[in-house]
């Protein structure tokens, strides 16, 4: 996960008192405003329940009102703060940490928890309705989900929900929603042409050798890859679409997907077009991530063959570097918007590293796929199923959050647990389905100091720009390429 304040808010209480509060990004998207304080008690409650050796320092309090360049000091002191210790898994799972950040997103959007119907979508856009609480975690709402849909639990960790954005056909993967939030908040504050729908959420399809004897299991992939191929994400010439369609018409979803597997860019999430120096600065390209592989189409024509492949195993880090959009207000009156740029160290040849460097409002969304496809071949090699989820961080003590005004309710393990049993899956004239994948975690290390960066976006404060070591990196030679 990719934690940012990229900037401040200052605010004014019941008593017209006015004080500073932060804005807080996760992987690209604001999440909450909190208080110092807030943050503090979080950081007390984290050291009685990991012990203070756990855990990074903490900004210091201040007697005084902060000048501005302290202001600017403790925010980045914050942010530092929170990208560490949200790399500790132990930490990232725990109660108090998730329930900290579902709390101050129901906080900062003044959410009331109440039971709602929620709509799920498939990849057909079938849709599903579920009844559950405005508070539920996504980890809940998939759970209502796959019972609608009556997908075997085991099957679960294979897919999860996404939040997209529609506009007429043209659809976009927004982000992967996360544990610690609300799905039905998360939804609202995207605002219109927005939807959640299930995908599935690993990258190597050999996997699915044992998804396709499950009925369920094959009607979601088969849906989702009947889509793919519509929207061009999924490349198929004539010939191959011609069967496709015949199997199609014959309702012959295994062998359809069967043979869509080896199609080009199976299984690929496609991006919004973006701008990149590779092979040349300010290239306008069309970036895919699947399999174990980032494309870059540089040329608009689907059917072109002017592509660049660039393998996950000799990519040896990345970065994401953040900083704020020049058309701000100066008052920080609203939550900032990001611009973002991923870059990444790629072994070109034997003893010949490279960096090149993606600007796209969807990096962080890359550098997410580029880690989950890490995660899973570090995880082939140790053995690991996907079906094995990471332990859940057990609680020793009773944990509280602060508000904002500085009272405090209790966090609760089961906050947003109320649901109904049952939804209503709704046909849109095709087929049912459903979804999500547990990833081996803490696979990748991050080194989280700060550096220059020749490829650092210069205007507007910057973020620590975190450099993530890729362990599955193979050195080559020059007969591999």
């Amino acid at each position: 996960m990719h934690f940012s304040i990229p900037d401040t808010l200052e605010v004014k209480d019941d008593n017209s008192s006015s004080y500073i509060a932060y804005n807080l990004h996760v992987n690209g998207a604001f999440h909450c405003t909190v208080r110092y304080r807030q943050l503090y008690n979080l950081y007390d409650q984290l050291r009685r329940e990991f012990g203070p050796n756990s855990l990074p320092p903490f900004p210091p309090k201040k007697l005084l009102p902060l000048t501005p360049s302290q202001t600017e000091e403790r925010r980045a002191q914050l942010e530092k703060f929170i990208q560490l210790v949200s790399q500790d898994q132990r930490i990232a799972t725990s109660d108090v940490f998730t329930g900290f950040l579902l709390s101050a997103q129901q906080e900062t959007q003044n959410a009331k928890e109440e039971i709602v119907s929620l709509d799920i979508h498939l990849m057909n856009w079938q849709k599903i309705t579920i009844r559950i609480s405005s508070l539920a975690r996504t980890c809940t709402v998939m759970e209502a989900v796959c019972n609608a849909l009556k997908l075997d639990e085991k099957y679960t960790s294979y897919f999860c929900i996404y939040l997209v954005s529609k506009c007429n056909n043209d659809l976009s993967v927004e982000r992967r929603l996360q544990d610690f939030e609300s799905a039905y908040l998360s939804l609202k504050s995207a605002g219109s042409n927005h939807f959640l729908v299930i995908r599935k959420s690993y990258w190597d399809s050999s996997f699915e050798e044992e998804l396709l004897e499950d009925k369920v299991c094959l009607n979601l992939l088969y849906v989702q890859a009947v889509s793919d191929i519509e929207r061009g994400w999924t490349r198929a010439d004539g010939d191959s679409r011609r069967k496709l369609v015949a199997l199609q018409a014959r309702g012959s979803k295994k062998e359809y997907l069967q043979r869509a597997k080896n199609l080009k860019f199976y299984g690929h999430i496609q991006f919004r077009s973006c701008v990149c120096d590779y092979p040349q600065p300010n290239t306008t390209v069309t970036i895919s991530a699947g399999g174990r592989d980032l494309v870059f189409h540089l040329d608009s024509d689907p059917a072109s063959e002017n592509k660049a492949y660039f393998r996950v195993t000799r990519i040896k880090c990345w970065r994401i570097t953040t900083s704020l959009s020049d058309s701000n207000d100066s008052n920080h009156s609203s939550p900032a918007k990001l611009k973002l740029e991923l870059s990444f160290e790629y072994l070109m040849s034997k003893d010949h590293l490279r960096w090149i460097c993606i600007r796209s409002d969807q990096a962080i969304l890359m550098s997410v796929c580029l880690q989950g496809m890490v995660d899973e071949l570090l995880s082939k090699r140790h053995g690991v199923k996907n079906e094995e989820k990471p332990e859940k961080t057990s609680r020793r003590g009773s944990w509280n959050y602060m508000k904002r005004d500085g009272s405090s309710h209790q966090i609760s393990s089961n906050i947003g647990r109320s649901v109904s049993t049952d939804g209503i899956v709704q046909n849109a004239n095709r087929e049912e389905t459903n979804n999500i994948i547990g990833r081996s975690k803490g696979q990748v290390r991050k080194i989280t100091e700060k550096f220059s960066s020749k490829h650092g976006i210069k205007n507007g404060p910057s973020s620590p720009k975190p450099l993530v070591e890729n362990d599955a990196f193979e050195g080559i030679g020059d007969d591999d390429l």
